[in-house]
């Protein structure tokens, strides 16, 4: 289960043990808004995202921005690959 936040902040260890709680596996504060439009618009929609940082008990530490956008730099060309091969 994806949990959409609104952001603009990363998640606390906090929220991360709450969104558990209820059930998510992964949370973001993208995708979901995307989604959203793109269904009023009446578009099919297929979603892919990047964990760039793990909300799991013992493994919880703050990134800053620039840590996720490097995570991002770093995977970039995997995901165009993907996308690539899913488009042919």
């Amino acid at each position: 289960v994806y949990v959409g936040t609104t952001g603009p902040t990363f998640e606390t260890p906090a929220e991360y043990r709450y969104f558990r709680i209820i059930g998510g596996d992964a949370v973001g504060m993208s995708t979901v808004p995307e989604v959203i439009v793109a269904n009023h618009a009446g578009m099919r929609v297929f979603g892919m995202s990047i964990i760039t940082d793990l909300g799991v008990p013992g493994k919880i530490v703050e990134v800053t921005h620039e840590e996720v956008q490097e995570i991002g730099n770093k995977v970039q060309p995997l995901m165009t690959k993907i996308m690539m091969e899913m488009v042919e």
